[in-house]
């Protein structure tokens, strides 16, 4: 990743995001207040299309791709989510699309990606390397839509943060803290940066499953570690 996306950024995404997505609500569970002592609120993208928010990445992506570099396509890796989300985003800008994904990846997801009119390309995960498999798509000028490293990916997925403050701002509550799942880093990154703009306050907190916890591992290295395929 060459450059890191602002809060510039994010507002330009949502705008181009805008009547395209789904904005999810906010939700509460009396029973959890009750419990914890607080409110705790939830912001459910699997209500979002394609089912969850890897489509704001994706879609903000390709909006920043120019017209020629559509034209040549787009290739992408995943085992479901991002693959359904560019696959729904290039289908709205009538473009090619390849995404190499796991032979074990859900069946499902493999069939929706499908017909969303994207080309699937099956790989074995545990003895391909993924860029090994798109290179080849890469070289011949399609453009590749990662995953999270990548500006417009990040400042796509940042576009829940705006949502948040202002819905939470609806609902009269202060923002204490946000617990954001922490995969490759895309939606945390992007979380961060529209919630402490307009939130200075409010805490951050990316989390991972226990003993999947590559980043946090990472962080306490000081270089990159995976997590043992499996």
């Amino acid at each position: 990743m060459t450059a890191l996306p602002g809060i510039s950024d994010i507002h330009v995404a949502a705008a181009r995001l805008s009547g395209l997505i789904v904005e999810t609500p906010l939700i509460e569970s009396p029973e959890l207040n009750k419990r914890y002592g607080g409110r705790i609120l939830f912001k459910p993208e699997t209500l979002q299309r394609t089912g969850s928010f890897k489509i704001r990445g994706a879609y903000n992506k390709l909006s920043c791709l120019s017209e020629e570099e559509r034209s040549r396509g787009v290739v992408a890796f995943s085992s479901g989510n991002h693959a359904q989300g560019v696959a729904a985003s290039a289908a709205m800008f009538g473009v090619r699309a390849v995404i190499a994904m796991p032979a074990d990846a859900p069946a499902l997801k493999v069939g929706n990606v499908r017909k969303m009119g994207a080309e699937v390309v099956p790989f074995d995960r545990f003895k391909d390397d993924r860029m090994t498999i798109v290179r080849p798509y890469i070289e011949k000028g399609m453009a590749l839509v990662p995953p999270f490293d990548d500006p417009a990916i990040i400042a796509g997925q940042g576009t829940i943060g705006l949502e948040l403050v202002r819905q939470a701002k609806a609902l009269g509550v202060s923002l204490d803290a946000i617990v954001v799942p922490c995969g490759g880093g895309g939606l945390s990154s992007g979380i961060s940066v529209a919630v402490k703009d307009a939130s200075a306050q409010t805490q951050v907190w990316a989390v991972e499953p226990e003993h999947f916890d590559d980043t946090r591992r990472s962080l306490a290295k000081g270089d990159r570690v995976s997590n043992e395929p499996g």
